[in-house]
């Protein structure tokens, strides 16, 4: 067999042969077809299974309550990594596992939507850190994903692109899935490649996002199998579950009413002991601390004990309605006598559990985010409820903690385990020979890459596409494979997010916490980074960073500060950035917006829907919606334009053949005007005029409805909503898509049933902003 180069990507044709004769039928030698490109004989085929929101201790594979069933199962048939680390925020970390680098030396030190113009910042991937997509797929591997992308610029997320930072620019022959933070599950806006579409049934015909990215992964592979029986795939499998909302079928929340009861410093307890049974953590760990302001379980009352259970009943159904998710994928490898020659990644959490419920948690994250918590007997009033698509739940704080056993804080404190480790289980029977091991190497989100790499046999290219290629930074984990006792390989590792800073090295670590991530909208006082208070652990003794050595080691902390600094140089973490409302902002955070600065925007009918970050932007402004339309003879109804949905939002829609606008504050309250008469049939022109109160961000405004230039109504919005509609919902013309703002018509079948030539928005010079208060309402989202 003719070796092949693979060092530079794409690897160029092949020399084509010479001709010897005049006539074919003299040709010698003959010629022969030419052959596809192929990996390397013997390379696997690969699967990376992604959990999103899910703390170390969470999963019973990890010791944790949650029951995972194929969890359980690879490891036991497989390894469990008990030192794996991640980057404590979303973005990042998807950055991180798919290009073998540091999250700031590829541009994603936050989530997309925070993006600024600093190189370490920028979320922009540089083509110099071309993805495992890219290598595999330019070795002759097929390629697919399935599930949460959210590496996409944000600007980019639209009908027009560009296109190349897309999945399926980025090394994906096939992506079916969402681009955005999180996604609500019975009613998700998603993806086909680059062509937006919304599921063809509805949760009452048995819908669920996690079921259909599932069933579209396992129809894939069986085509692969089918046609092209020789050829290995790698599968991208990265689900929205298990980040808020937790929308799950009732049967499996209802199996753990009662689990919780006893609460969550018990629950720390129990899954410790657990931890040690299962060897992922030794015999003599410690619980880390509780984190200063979190109440114990004995402090809350009745109703808030009940409110709590009820959520992590919520989480815990959530948990393992997704692992048996991933355990019918499975079942599909071993059907297809695929899963002994496949290399499978799993992945439990992108970070540490997440604490942006807020110390009671919320039937609404986003009203939370912007500082409205919900109080325990609201809660319990919607007990029945729980998981269906009328919530949008997230646990408390208490049980963020209690998923992060045995380490203290959660996800994005880079600066302690609680955010950034997380297990991970390695299953390879043609590669692994021991079932059931631990290994307790040092390990990080970046040695993915390396991993499968070296385990299919191929070389990092130095080339990708005629770009140079900027060095892979993280370490192979196939040398543990086989060697429990092997000694660490990967010795130095920085952490950074948001001004929580780490520093990793040869079993110390030194660390400083900048922010408290359940502190949804704070004081406005800006934190100096000069008054951190740096932290030192020797995690070789003390494995849970339990016991703080900085006062009794000074000069072993004064160097790892120096390290961290070097590190932050090399990989572009410099300067470090805290903001949190600023970076909302395109302008201020200093990146490219899709509308910019423009104030009048004409959409036609077919117009795609459109993510909050390249809609035009008509929060804390006065702004004008104008629609020419024609009215049927039997009269219009359906939504001329919508943003957000059922948890917060507004829409400007026909009802009953009137024109109507709803303004759905955060589900609390909607706010309506409605014209007294029905309009004609022909051709009208309507009119939303939105006059905006102004001093500050979130104050009210009052709403105008307009029939050919003669005003018919009008009414008032007490308050708006200052920050974000919704990451999971859209900005739509002629539809309302996913949950509708208003029940004045239903979901996903309220299109307009007239005529919708153009409608236009318009929007006024007065908008306020609120560049001072430290809102921490993106990185709740991650």
């Amino acid at each position: 067999m003719v070796s092949v180069a693979r060092d530079r990507l794409p690897i160029p044709d092949p020399e084509p042969p010479s001709a010897t004769a005049l006539d074919v039928r003299d040709q010698h030698p003959a010629f022969q077809p030419r052959q596809p490109l192929r990996p390397p004989d013997g390379a696997p085929n690969v699967v990376v299974v992604l959990i999103d929101d899910m703390g170390f201790g969470a999963s019973s594979a990890y010791g944790g309550p949650c029951e995972m069933p194929t969890a359980d199962l690879l490891a036991d048939e497989g390894l469990r990594y008990s030192r794996f680390h991640v980057t404590a925020i979303c973005s990042p970390t998807r950055q991180a596992l798919l290009t073998g680098r540091n999250h700031h030396s590829v541009g994603m030190g936050v989530t997309t939507e925070m993006a600024s113009a600093a190189p370490g910042y920028c979320g922009i991937r540089p083509r110099s850190a071309a993805t495992i997509g890219q290598i595999l797929q330019g070795n002759g591997y097929s390629t697919a994903a399935f599930g949460k992308w959210h590496q996409t610029p944000a600007r980019d997320v639209s009908a027009v692109g560009p296109f190349d930072r897309w999945p399926t620019g980025e090394g994906f022959d096939k992506f079916y899935g969402f681009l955005c933070a999180e996604m609500n599950h019975w009613y998700p806006v998603l993806f086909d490649g680059t062509n937006p579409v919304e599921p063809s049934r509805k949760p009452e015909d048995g819908y669920h996002l996690s079921e259909d990215l599932v069933d579209r992964a396992v129809d894939w592979v069986l085509d692969q199998r089918c046609l092209k029986p020789d050829n290995p795939f790698f599968v991208y499998l990265p689900f929205g579950a298990t980040h808020a909302p937790y929308h799950v079928p009732k049967e499996f929340r209802e199996k753990y009413r009662g689990k919780f009861d006893h609460g969550w410093d018990a629950q720390r307890e129990i899954t410790l002991r657990r931890q040690k049974e299962l060897g992922v953590v030794p015999g003599d760990a410690e619980l880390a601390p509780w984190a200063e302001g979190v109440p114990h379980w004995d402090e809350l009352t009745e109703p808030e004990r009940r409110a709590a259970a009820s959520l992590m009943e919520l989480y815990a159904g959530f948990a393992e309605h997704t692992d048996v998710q991933v355990g019918r994928f499975v079942d599909a490898l071993r059907e297809l006598g695929e899963l002994d020659n496949t290399l499978f990644v799993y992945i439990l959490g992108d970070n540490g559990a997440s604490a942006e419920g807020g110390l009671g948690g919320t039937l609404n994250e986003h009203r939370f985010a912007s500082g409205f918590p919900d109080s325990a007997e609201f809660i319990n009033s919607q007990d029945a409820a729980l998981g269906d698509a009328t919530t949008h739940a997230h646990y408390p704080v208490g049980w963020a903690l209690a998923m992060n056993t045995p380490y203290q804080w959660t996800k994005q404190v880079a600066s302690h385990f609680g955010g950034i480790r997380d297990g991970m289980i390695v299953h390879w029977p043609a590669g692994i020979a021991e079932h059931g091991g631990v290994r307790h190497q040092f390990h990080h989100v970046i040695d993915v890459v390396p991993t499968i790499l070296e385990a299919a046999g191929l070389p990092h290219p130095v080339e990708v596409d005629g770009v140079a290629q900027q060095p892979i930074e993280g370490t192979s984990m196939l040398y543990s494979f086989n060697d429990p006792d092997a000694p660490d390989r990967h010795r130095v590792q920085y952490f950074e997010m948001v001004g929580n800073r780490g520093i990793y090295r040869d079993g110390w670590m030194a660390v400083t916490r900048h922010g408290t991530p359940w502190v949804m909208v704070q004081d406005g006082v800006r934190r100096s980074f000069d008054d951190d208070r740096w932290e030192l652990y020797d995690t070789g003794a003390d494995w849970t960073q339990a016991h703080d050595l900085a006062t009794r080691h000074p000069e072993k902390l004064r160097e790892l500060q120096q390290l961290f600094l070097v590190e932050a140089a090399k990989h572009n973490v410099l300067p470090l950035d805290d903001r949190m409302t600023e970076r909302e902002n395109p302008l201020e955070a200093g990146r490219l917006d899709l509308m910019g600065q423009r104030r009048s925007v004409t959409f036609h009918a077919g117009a795609k829907r459109l993510t909050e970050e390249t809609a035009p932007n008509v929060k804390n402004r006065s702004h004008t919606l104008t629609a020419l339309v024609e009215v049927p003879e039997d009269g219009a109804n359906g939504v001329l334009v919508a943003q957000g949905g059922r948890f917060g939002g507004w829409s400007y829609y026909f009802h009953e053949g009137r024109p109507c606008y709803a303004y759905n504050y955060f589900g609390m309250a909607v706010h309506r005007v409605r014209a007294p008469q029905p309009v004609p049939p022909g051709e009208h022109e309507v009119r939303l005029r939105f006059d905006y109160d102004g001093g500050g961000v979130g104050k009210g405004g009052t709403a105008m409805l307009a029939v050919d230039g003669v005003a018919v109504a009008a009414g008032r919005v007490e308050a708006t909503i200052p920050y974000y509609f919704a990451f999971d919902e859209t900005f739509d013309i002629g539809v309302d898509r996913a949950t509708p703002v208003t029940d004045d018509y239903p979901a996903v079948e309220n299109a307009f049933t007239g005529r919708l030539r153009w409608l236009r928005v318009d929007l006024a010079d007065d908008q306020h902003t609120d560049p001072v208060a430290e809102h921490t309402f993106r990185t709740a989202h991650d």
